[in-house]
């Protein structure tokens, strides 16, 4: 029996199936903002706005005179590096920190006496250096005098970062040290950019020697610093060591070699191997001068003790050192004692745990009703609040655009607050998060970027986006005010303290 079978016609496919759709578009890479004209206005600009926050951090920050939280282990263990230039082994303390935010702690004490005056005020020079990092660091991943004179005025306002700037804590010399490292990494990269565009006509397909890199050396020892704060950072340093390759590969396959992976590792892994791995330890290493030095320092004499050790070829004192480094991290892992003000990551993005610095019971006034005078070191509802909703923006800003001051910003993030997940037993606290905080701000800045609008929208545009920017940061500066009296510990009424109290976990 015959089929018949419709003829195919010339119109139609031949396999449906195997038809091919074109491939969706990558997202094209935004070009790296240019530097603005406006130098000068903008380095005033920045001054004032660092001479503002100083003053504002500086004003009665002698109040309280008492140790206030852990204020009862830096301050007097630096003035044990001030008098003997180590921290004496008293057999009843066990010292888990680096010294080198107790060494800056001693310059206050050395400079304005044992006092609250004294181990305060090199936070506060601290943070305010920060302030004026971040608007730098801003202005130059934004191409925007604007955006970064707004990312230091966030970050300024910022209850958090204020109170760390007001007590003698070691968490924002981190801080101050890994915002200047990152900065210094951003200026390498922005520099060997320019190398590769001037030296376009001698372009091999290995490259060319792009000669010496003293932003990346000056990263490395400031890294090697924020080592000697905390161990925490460490983790910028792999993150953003890592991110500095990535802008090398970047910078030769725009110049066209057609192995930019092989060319970035040829002429820029040896020199990062000096600069961020060798200069980091070597940085880290001098803040043991005075250990190294010490008698009676603390496990100092360990190897002596021990002779049979493994690795005896290594010198006595690097071997106790290598020692008492494993103490800490043993220490530091299996930290899990109970504490009130205690935290986890997750909190911290809302300040949903901060923590109780100072509340004197029993205070009344003239009329004998009660007075609440309370430190609480708390971010600014208004400006973390926005954290969760900007990490999100940034990455769209990542995969849409590949955004290099997104990238920035999320590295920052990935590496001071992604990295307290790994362990959520360990004891922790929100001001962990202090380095962390300026890449957060940063994130919230390119937020009101894209809410500002480019350059080449309308007026019309730009002038409401210009006043969206405006409201929201007048809500910040508003609410900071608000918190201030619990911030610096002002006497209020207990209706007045309880308006600020906004959830029960800030009891």
């Amino acid at each position: 029996m015959a089929v018949l079978v419709p003829e195919r016609t010339a119109s139609a496919p031949e396999a449906t199936a195997h038809r091919r759709f074109p491939p969706l578009p990558r997202p094209r890479r935004q070009p790296t903002p240019q530097l603005p004209s406006d130098r000068t206005l903008a380095a005033v600009l920045t001054a004032l706005l660092g001479l503002a926050t100083l003053v504002t951090r500086l004003w009665d920050i002698s109040y309280p005179a008492d140790l206030v939280f852990d204020e009862a282990y830096y301050p007097p263990e630096a003035a044990e590096l001030r008098e003997l230039g180590y921290e004496y082994n008293r057999g009843y303390t066990f010292i888990v920190h680096p010294p080198l935010g107790k060494w800056l702690i001693a310059v206050g004490e050395q400079l304005f006496g044992y006092d609250s005056l004294g181990w305060r005020v090199p936070s506060a020079v601290a943070g305010t250096i920060a302030v004026v990092v971040l608007t730098r660091l801003a202005r130059r991943l934004t191409g925007s005098t604007l955006l970064g004179l707004l990312a230091g005025l966030l970050l300024a306002l910022d209850g958090f970062s204020f109170s760390l700037g007001r007590i003698g804590l070691l968490d924002v010399f981190l801080q101050v040290f890994v915002i200047s490292a990152v900065a210094c990494l951003v200026v390498d990269r922005d520099s060997v950019r320019q190398r590769v565009r001037d030296g376009a006509d001698r372009v091999t397909a290995t490259g060319f020697r792009l000669g010496p890199r003293g932003w990346r050396i000056a990263a490395g020892v400031l890294f090697g610093c924020a080592g000697g704060v905390k161990w925490s950072g460490v983790y910028f340093l792999a993150a953003f060591a890592l991110l500095s390759l990535w802008w090398d590969r970047s910078a030769w396959r725009a110049a066209g070699v057609p192995r930019p992976t092989a060319v970035a590792l040829r002429r820029g892994l040896p020199g990062a191997t000096w600069a961020l791995a060798a200069v980091p330890v070597l940085t880290y290493l001098a803040t043991f001068a005075g250990w190294f030095r010490g008698e009676n320092a603390q496990g100092r004499h360990w190897a002596d003790q021990h002779p049979d050790t493994a690795f005896g070829f290594v010198p006595d004192a690097l071997r106790s050192l290598w020692h008492m480094h494993g103490e800490w991290l043993e220490f530091h892992s299996g930290l899990s004692s109970p504490h009130p003000w205690e935290s986890n990551p997750w909190s911290w993005l809302v300040s949903g745990r901060p923590i109780l610095l100072w509340n004197p019971q029993g205070l009344t006034d003239a009329a004998g009703d009660q007075v609440v005078r309370y430190i609480l070191m708390v971010g600014t509802p208004t400006l973390w609040f926005a954290f969760a909703p900007a990490m999100l923006w940034l990455l769209w800003r990542i995969v849409a655009r590949r955004d290099q001051a997104a990238v920035v910003a999320a590295t920052g993030i990935a590496a001071g607050w992604l990295t307290w997940f790994v362990n959520l037993d360990r004891t922790m606290f929100i001001f962990y998060m202090a380095p962390a905080v300026p890449f957060f701000v940063l994130a919230v800045v390119l937020v009101l970027q894209d809410a500002l609008g480019p350059a080449t929208a309308s007026a019309l545009r730009r002038n409401v986006g210009l006043g969206v920017v405006c409201l929201y940061v007048a809500a910040v500066a508003m609410t900071f005010v608000f918190f201030y009296p619990v911030l610096t510990g002002q006497p209020l009424s207990h209706p007045e303290w309880l308006q600020r109290m906004w959830f029960p976990s800030w009891f």
